[in-house]
């Protein structure tokens, strides 16, 4: 098990150190300086040569990718090109709004799944099992930004329940907070649940098949214990993996969903970097996305230790 953690946690360092040369990599090789964009076309030639003097941008890109990398471990994410401030307290409270977001959106998700999934696998040849199929179905091909403006229509605007848009942090009015949640968080939720629900109910069948929940139900168990008892420990295993690849998908959809519901976070931060062409931020704020994706793939597969115990056995590869 221990060789198993250093592999995994080797292949996680290797990842990171790939990602951020590639992320660099494709910030530099875009059209334009960075300098005479942040400046406007009518600055100066020696302006402009004093600013990328200022940044380090005249200096040599495999010196001014370790200077970044440097500093990046540390989380100095350095100054933005366009508005001179610090991005590290900017990137840091975007980040805990986006977290917010993304954490009560994936609680959503596994509400609305796990039972859901689990019943229509139960009941497949059943009429409840088949409309559970179907509405999940409908569910998967909705964007959540479309799932958004629908919700905002009904609630928001039709019956005046909930706020459009907007932000509160929890410290200032928790009852505010919570309402303009509710909109962005089951956007995002209740599209992610429908796609885990199909994986959920395919596992659980999986496992319904197999012979030791028949040798439970031979021995008197009901279908719904044997199933609890002995086979939702290994209908976890492959939902897991999806849990994973999910909560990537809604760090990456979030950035949609914050500018619908003007919400102040990671992603609307990037979306206006791109628009003001301040690409240092840019370029923090994506490799930022990559170390939580690729921290959650390693989470996951801490998990898988804990969940199959032959995985810590060597049995399985």
């Amino acid at each position: 098990m221990t060789l198993r953690l250093l592999l995994r946690t080797g292949a996680l360092l290797v990842s990171l150190a790939v990602s951020s040369a590639a992320v660099f990599a494709f910030m530099a090789v875009l059209p334009g300086d960075p300098a005479r964009v942040a400046l406007g076309v009518n600055a100066s030639d020696a302006a402009v040569a004093a600013m990328r003097t200022q940044y380090g941008l005249d200096r040599p890109l495999l010196t001014q990718y370790v200077d970044w990398a440097t500093h990046l471990v540390r989380f100095d994410l350095g100054t933005s090109y366009v508005s001179k401030a610090e991005i590290g307290p900017q990137v840091l409270d975007r980040f805990q709004v986006s977290l917010w977001l993304v954490v009560v959106s994936m609680l959503i998700a596994v509400l609305v799944a796990v039972p859901l999934g689990t019943l229509a696998a139960v009941r497949h040849r059943s009429a409840l099992g088949v409309v559970v199929t179907a509405v999940s179905q409908v569910g998967v091909a909705i964007p959540a930004f479309l799932a958004g403006i629908a919700l905002v229509t009904v609630f928001a605007v039709m019956l005046r329940w909930l706020p459009a848009n907007g932000w509160t942090p929890p410290s200032a009015d928790p009852a505010m907070f919570v309402k303009q949640l509710v909109l962005p968080a089951l956007s995002l939720g209740a599209v992610q649940g429908a796609v885990l629900t199909r994986y959920v109910r395919s596992a659980v069948l999986d496992v319904l098949r197999e012979d030791y929940i028949r040798t439970a139900r031979a021995k008197g168990l009901t279908p719904v214990r044997a199933l609890v008892r002995h086979g939702l420990r290994n209908a976890a295993i492959p939902v897991v993996t999806v849990l994973g690849l999910q909560l990537a998908t809604l760090l990456i959809g979030a950035v949609v969903i914050e500018r619908v519901f003007v919400i102040p976070g990671l992603g609307s931060l990037l979306l206006d970097a791109v628009r003001t062409r301040d690409l240092i931020v840019v370029q923090d704020v994506v490799m930022l996305l990559v170390l939580a994706v690729l921290v959650v793939n390693y989470l996951v597969d801490l998990l898988y230790l804990a969940i199959d115990p032959r995985l810590r056995t060597g049995e399985v590869r």
